[in-house]
């Protein structure tokens, strides 16, 4: 085998013991794409060391590896200092990996912390539990892209997926607190690709953001799906009209 490409989009939980085996044994592959997210308990993020260490250094045909790489860490009682992002990007110095760009969230809430690492350019069409660590980049292939944090997203998370996420279509938000440094004068976010929008599980402050036309432009936008109490509040308790939201093309 020359080519091989895993992507999940379930947590996994024996990455150690399934995975790390498995790619050890490709040492033929010239080809390798990997999108993962994985959970670790007492222990640290992965990084450029441990991806060499644990399977690429068997891999001496290897000329490409793109990948996407989650880390979610729980350690619990047990103290372990968790790298920073500097270290993160030290690690992947020196080892023919190409540009690779990370970002981590140490103020993760439902975890002790969280790593993110992709290569780049970026060669996947979604982008899964984008945070408020989001260091920006370009990402001209991504199609879908889902937003999660346990703290308030920050109106400058927005703005930087508007402008380097220019084919995005489907966008899902998740977080029930409200949106950080809320204002009225912020530069106008604009998606003209995006078809689906997804507030279920959003608080009514991301609705406004995205819905509202002095906020944001969304001129292709067919199908939304929010929260009935959230969409209660925005036709009854607020004075906007109907022409004022991103309504206009909505599919009933």
């Amino acid at each position: 085998m020359k080519c091989f490409s895993f992507t999940t989009f379930n947590i996994i939980r024996n990455y150690e013991v399934i995975i790390v085996p498995l790619l050890r044994r490709m040492i033929n592959l010239e080809e390798l794409q990997l999108y993962l997210t994985v959970e670790r308990t007492n222990s640290t993020y992965i990084d450029g060391i441990q991806l060499y260490d644990q399977f690429l250094i068997y891999m001496v045909q290897l000329n490409k590896f793109t990948f996407n790489i989650k880390t979610e860490v729980f350690n619990g009682n047990i103290n372990i200092d968790l790298p920073s992002n500097k270290d993160i990007q030290r690690s992947f110095i020196g080892r023919s990996y190409g540009q690779v760009a990370s970002y981590v969230n140490a103020d993760a809430i439902m975890s002790d912390g969280e790593c993110h690492v992709y290569s780049l350019p970026y060669d996947f069409e979604f982008f899964f539990d984008l945070d408020n660590s989001f260091q920006g980049g370009v990402f001209s292939k991504v199609r879908q892209l889902t937003m999660k944090d346990g703290i308030r997203l920050k109106h400058k998370t927005f703005q930087l997926i508007s402008q380097d996420f220019p084919v995005l279509e489907y966008l899902y938000i998740f977080n029930t607190r409200r949106m950080k440094h809320k204002r009225h004068s912020f530069p106008l976010i604009a998606f003209p690709s995006l078809i689906y929008l997804d507030l279920e599980f959003a608080h009514i402050d991301y609705a406004l953001l995205l819905l509202l036309k002095r906020n944001a432009r969304l001129p292709r936008l067919v199908n939304l799906r929010i929260a009935n109490d959230s969409l209660i509040k925005i036709k009854n308790n607020f004075t906007y009209d109907a022409i004022n939201f991103n309504f206009d093309k909505l599919k009933p």
